[in-house]
């Protein structure tokens, strides 16, 4: 070629890289990522960042390492910043920190923040050392490509169309025996599930319940492959949300572990203990109310707390099947007349069996027909209302936008108690005529 059409070679380069960059993507991933960058370095870097923003992640970030340092800062700098944000994830944090110094400290924060994910996303879960490949690649491509990356552990690898956007995904095995001039597209599989960056930690959860997968793709708003989150993550992410909703549901914050110092275990928990409080002195003022009956018939202390928690048990139980079917969505607000229906069959047929054991347990200690009675009774009514409010508690509190496991226990305590000690008290104060003195 002679020296006079070098020029125009070089323009109409520059040219094709403006108009048309997910082409020269497409071309520039099939080179090592060292020559792929000196084809890039002498244009403009306005032409630059249009095919830099078209290459797969990992891709691009290779290139990145090999272009001049002031063009890959410029490159960071004016590429769409989620495209940069991308990149940067993939990078160790050392080597993240070390370019952004570099950059103008408002392009630097935003794209720190960008690329700190939040920390019960899914983007913070994720495993950014992705391959995606181009559905259009021919499979013999496709494996030089995964052999240029010296990188093991492979089941299957992702495809994304020319926008970057996730198409598809390929078993490994499938990929070893197609013809090598065969695209990708006409050997992968559509994608099982998917979650995006943002999402909170719960998604990732309910994926994994309802989804029999080891590996989950996560892509941004656009739809673009920005990682995996891998079957160890996954299963840290099971652990660690059953752990906060252990807590959250007894007043813990999430936040505290085992080794938390005291001040802030403290700082956490005082606040629901509080209002705990303020629940059990209003259980303690229904009590009051009775006080007169209990003076008069001192059996009634004895058999209070047996009311109270037996039917603390009964909603105990409602609640963990309530939290469980919100928590995997089995069940929403508009199925609370299901659950009414069904807590309230329970709670009479559940409190006519323990009625009758409390009952006879009852005769045999004072041998009085009245108190047998007033134990039954209270038995039945209170484990109903502790089914009712162990399904309609969690409920309302998801309905009005609130978090069921933060308060749930304590709300149903308070319910159990008033009701328990307010139906047992009240029924005995009825039947004081059957009752003996003393």
């Amino acid at each position: 070629m002679s020296a006079e059409a070098l020029p125009a070679v070089a323009a109409l380069n520059q040219r094709f890289l403006l108009d048309f960059p997910g082409e020269a993507a497409r071309e520039l991933e099939a080179l090592p990522a060292d020559e792929a960058a000196a084809l890039l370095a002498p244009h403009v870097p306005r032409a630059v960042v249009r095919a830099w923003e078209a290459l797969a992640a990992d891709f691009a970030r290779a290139v990145l390492e090999h272009l001049p340092e002031a063009l890959a800062q410029r490159v960071l700098a004016e590429a769409e910043p989620a495209a940069s944000a991308a990149v940067l994830t993939q990078l160790d944090p050392d080597a993240r920190e070390a370019l952004l110094s570099k950059l103008d400290k408002e392009v630097a924060r935003e794209l720190r923040a960008l690329a700190e994910y939040p920390r019960d996303s899914a983007g913070r879960l994720m495993d950014a050392r992705v391959i995606p490949l181009r559905a259009g690649m021919p499979v013999g491509e496709a494996i030089e490509r995964l052999r240029a990356v010296r990188r093991g552990g492979f089941r299957e690898i992702y495809v994304v169309d020319d926008s970057g956007r996730l198409a598809g995904r390929v078993e490994m095995q499938d990929l070893a025996l197609a013809e090598r001039d065969r695209p990708l597209a006409e050997i992968m599989h559509g994608v099982t599930a998917v979650v995006r960056d943002l999402d909170p930690r719960e998604e990732v959860v309910e994926i994994l319940q309802r989804e029999p997968i080891t590996v989950l793709p996560v892509v941004n708003q656009a739809g673009r492959l920005l990682g995996v989150i891998r079957q160890a993550k996954l299963m840290a992410a099971v652990e660690e949300e059953a752990s906060v909703d252990m807590q959250t549901m007894v007043g813990a914050s999430p936040d505290e572990r085992a080794l938390s110092l005291p001040w802030f275990a403290v700082r956490k928990r005082l606040p629901w203990l509080q209002i705990n409080l303020l629940t059990a002195f209003l259980a303690a003022a229904v009590v009051g109310v009775f006080e007169s009956t209990i003076a008069q018939f001192t059996a009634l202390a004895v058999l209070l707390p047996v009311v109270a928690g037996q039917s603390g048990n009964a909603g105990a139980q409602a609640l963990a099947v309530t939290m469980r079917g919100l928590f995997l969505r089995e069940i929403s607000v508009r199925h609370w007349p299901k659950m009414v229906w069904k807590e309230a069959a329970t709670g009479v047929v559940n409190g006519l069996a323990v009625a009758a054991t409390a009952g006879a347990g009852v005769y045999l200690w004072s041998g009085q027909i009245g108190l047998v009675w007033v134990i039954c009774l209270a038995m039945v009514l209170s484990m109903v209302a502790a089914g009712l409010a162990g399904a309609l508690v969690p409920i309302l509190l998801h309905r009005f936008g609130q978090d069921p496991a933060t308060a749930s226990s304590i709300i149903l305590t308070t319910v159990t108690d008033v009701v328990g000690f307010f139906s047992f008290l009240g029924i005995a104060t009825l039947f004081a005529g059957m009752l003996v003195a003393g």
